[in-house]
C-alpha cells in the first residue's frame, strides 16, 4: 500500500499538468476566440481571427504548462490568463 501511495504522490504533478494542458488550454483558447469578437472589426473577420488565434493560444498554453516550475504555477498562469479574457468574452454576449 505504501508503494502505491508513493507512486501516486510522484505522478500526481504530471497528471495535473496533463489535465491543465488539455482542459485549461482548451478553455483558454475558447475564451480567446470569443473575446476577439469584442474587437472593432467585422464579425466574419473577427470569427476567422479568433479561430486562427485559438490554435496559437492553445499551443502556447500547453508549452506554458510544461515549462512552469510547478503544477501549481502552471494552473495559476492559466487562471490569470482566463481572468483577463473572461470580461472581454462576457461583453460579447
Amino acid at each position: 500500500m505504501n508503494a502505491l501511495i508513493r507512486q501516486v504522490w510522484a505522478t500526481g504533478p504530471l497528471i495535473s499538468r496533463i489535465m491543465a494542458a488539455v482542459f485549461g488550454g482548451y478553455a483558454l483558447a475558447a475564451l480567446a476566440s470569443v473575446a476577439v469578437l469584442a474587437l472593432p472589426m467585422s464579425k466574419p473577420q473577427a470569427v476567422l481571427t479568433g479561430m486562427l488565434a485559438s490554435f496559437a493560444i492553445y499551443a502556447a498554453a500547453v508549452i506554458w504548462v510544461f515549462a512552469a516550475r510547478s503544477a501549481w504555477k502552471s494552473w495559476a498562469g492559466l487562471i490569470v490568463a482566463a481572468a483577463v479574457l473572461t470580461p472581454l468574452a462576457w461583453s460579447v454576449g
